[in-house]
């Protein structure tokens, strides 16, 4: 009786993986490639009257890129393996193009910081513009009509819009949500001044022609945020599991307090998000609010009496309005370019603050 017996499978002759570069290795390539394109091209600026002011900063950087996904395409293919390579190649070009999406925002960025900081001194955040013809002045007017206008603008729109979203998800069934969610869409995509240009009317209607005040721009950055609130609460809102909503429902508990207790605890660090999302998309809005709120070189708090300047009709104002000293406008409108973004940026810290107080706690933290 013969055993039967197999032969061991014939060993593969491509192996997996044939090696691997070292990590530092593709920085060091990166490194390389800037320094051959840089040399490359300070050869060519070498020969003008001014080699610094000639040489091609944004030429060295696409040549340096495009030498790197060369190079480390041939030596990775060398050293590893063709599907590695064709990998790394492949991440290069991610990052290239998060790189080239990225430049726009870093430019806009170091030039309103370059330019806005000559006016960043207490006069400028303690003065208003009353009666400053030349150089001097501050923005303070603009920081409180900004700040209490986009406040009574978001007091407005989120509540309507959250409520809104709630219905659409918890309750809203059949032609009147389809309704409902058709006019929100077609409301996302209103051009600012056409909200600025309603509101003007119905006051212009009620009260009389040419009334300007600061809840009449409030009411038009109410309309703007309102539906992109209900949109962004209305998905998040939708993806809270289903799960819990019957856990709640299985303990007898009322599904209006479901929702309370439940389902915005769950999203609430989302549904921050999307307000805040609303809010820098109205607060730099100019358009609505010259025809809206008007604009003021004084410092005025209430909003239902008087015209409000705010802080992107300052900047507006200044450059188009430079007055006896040209320089000094210009300077006071990037100066209050960069206090808005600030004011923005502080906002969503403190959003961010707001969700993690409130979300619910996982494992006692």
């Amino acid at each position: 009786m013969t055993a039967l017996t197999s032969a061991p499978p014939a060993a593969s002759t491509t192996a997996l993986t044939s090696g691997r570069l070292p990590k530092w290795a593709p920085w060091a390539l990166l490194g390389v490639s800037f320094v051959v394109s840089a040399a490359v091209f300070g050869v060519a600026a070498a020969g003008s009257d001014t080699p610094l002011a000639d040489f091609n900063i944004a030429g060295t950087v696409i040549v340096g890129i495009l030498l790197y996904m060369v190079i480390i395409t041939v030596i990775s293919s060398i050293a590893e393996s063709r599907r590695k390579a064709v990998d790394r190649l492949m991440t290069a070009l991610v990052a290239t193009a998060f790189l080239i999406a990225l430049l726009p925002l870093i430019s806009l960025l170091w030039t309103v910081v370059a330019n806005g900081l000559e006016r960043f001194d207490a006069e400028f955040f303690t003065y208003s513009m009353r009666n400053v013809v030349g150089d001097g002045g501050g923005i303070v007017h603009a920081i409180w009509g900004t700040v209490l206008i986009t406040l009574t603008a978001t007091i407005i729109s989120v509540p309507v819009g959250l409520m809104t979203s709630i219905y659409l998800v918890e309750y809203g069934r059949g032609k009147i949500a389809k309704a409902i969610t058709f006019f929100v869409d077609v409301m996302t995509g209103i051009p600012s001044i056409v909200a600025g240009l309603f509101i003007y009317a119905v006051f212009a209607l009620l009260i009389r022609p040419g009334i300007s005040m600061g809840f009449m721009g409030a009411l038009a950055l109410a309309v703007l945020m309102t539906p992109v609130v209900v949109r962004g609460s209305e998905e998040l809102l939708r993806i809270v599991p289903n799960e819990l909503r019957e856990a709640s429902y299985a303990l007898g508990v009322p599904k209006w307090l479901t929702i309370l207790k439940v389902v915005l605890p769950t999203s609430i660090a989302g549904i921050m998000t999307s307000v805040m999302l609303a809010i820098s998309r109205v607060i730099g809005e100019t358009a609505p609010l010259l025809l809206t709120a008007g604009f003021t070189q004084s410092l005025n708090t209430n909003i239902f009496d008087g015209q409000m300047m705010t802080l992107p009709v300052f900047a507006y104002n200044q450059y188009m309005n430079q007055g006896t000293s040209p320089d000094a406008a210009v300077a006071r409108a990037w100066a209050a370019a960069l206090t808005l973004i600030l004011i923005v940026m502080v906002l969503n810290l403190l959003a961010r603050l707001i969700a993690k107080l409130f979300a619910p706690k996982v494992n006692g933290r």
